[in-house]
């Protein structure tokens, strides 16, 4: 369930648009007005203010942001403003860009969006970069991350609830094999990850627990510093708990040696309209702490206000 709330009574566009140009005028940002505005319009109204913002002021909305604030606050309000597609496609550049083994973002991103939502990426990756993803991502990894990774972000999976129990058995012994025999990287075991729909590999995971007494996750921590090993973990997880799978990677950015704003901002702005509400719960049973006073605890200022009008407060 989505956190965004939006106000019973929304402005038109243009008005929106107006009062935005009004925040970057005089001698200060008005930080508020930017955030009681686009802190609580959805994508299509956000997409309705930045073409009506070009219309009257012949300039993107974008640019005129980047010229008025900056830091953390600048990095949210330039990513929500952003379409979802193009969010993604951006923060896949930034990931292919400056890719080490322990970035995650590639996997969410293929792996916590629908079918569709993921090819919308990748066509805003065309429409923006001028390439491809695939091959920005081939390009950029290598060795076993380049194997998983390329065929994640170039999938299509079927998004229907239909299952087939013989092919789930036969797979997870599959992956029991691999797994047992250590071949991480074995094409069987890519192939099944990167090819099968959320609802085939639930059912495929679910049957390695119930034959063989442990989950497929906890069978691939045999060696806890295995970068490549995460990264089979993580793509596990968001697909079948993307909400638990978010969480982590919220406390992880809150409660480490100082505050990962980049992986905070990334997930409050990426689930804020799919479940962060639900994050937010799961968040709380896990950490007794509403996510709120986490994050009231660990930032400040516009940045802190963004994040909190994102996760519901205020309208």
């Amino acid at each position: 369930m989505a956190s965004l709330k939006v106000p019973a009574t929304v402005p038109s566009p243009s008005e929106d648009a107006e009062q935005l140009r009004k925040a970057f005028e005089g001698w200060g940002t008005n930080e508020a007005l930017i955030i009681s505005i686009l802190g609580h319009r959805t994508a299509t109204q956000r997409r309705a203010i930045r073409q009506a913002y070009r219309q009257a002021y012949n300039e993107d909305l974008l640019k005129s942001l980047d010229g008025e604030i900056s830091g953390d606050f600048e990095r949210v309000v330039l990513l929500w403003t952003l379409d979802p597609a193009e969010r993604d496609a951006w923060l896949a550049n930034e990931a292919v860009r400056k890719w080490r083994p322990g970035n995650r973002v590639l996997i969410e991103i293929a792996c916590a969006r629908s079918s569709e939502e993921l090819f919308a990426v990748r066509q805003a990756y065309h429409a923006r970069f001028k390439r491809s993803l695939e091959e920005d991502v081939a390009a950029h990894t290598t060795g076993d991350f380049r194997k998983l990774l390329v065929p994640l972000v170039s999938a299509y999976r079927y998004e229907g609830g239909e299952i087939n129990l013989t092919l789930a058995k036969s797979e997870a012994k599959m992956l029991r094999e691999k797994i047992s025999d250590k071949a991480y990287n074995h094409e069987d075991l890519i192939r099944i990850l990167t090819t099968r729909s959320k609802a085939q590999l639930v059912a495929t995971f679910n049957h390695y627990n119930d034959a063989f007494g442990n989950p497929v996750n906890k069978d691939l921590k045999s060696d806890p510093k295995d970068e490549f090993l995460a990264a089979l973990r993580a793509t596990i997880r968001c697909i079948c708990c993307p909400e638990r799978y978010f969480e982590k990677v919220i406390r992880l950015a809150i409660n480490g040696l100082g505050t990962d704003e980049n992986a905070l901002t990334r997930v409050v702005t990426t689930r804020a309209e799919v479940d962060l509400k639900v994050l937010a719960e799961v968040y709380q049973k896990r950490n007794s702490m509403p996510l709120e006073r986490a994050i009231k605890g660990d930032t400040s200022g516009d940045y802190e206000a963004i994040l909190l009008a994102l996760l519901g407060q205020g309208a």
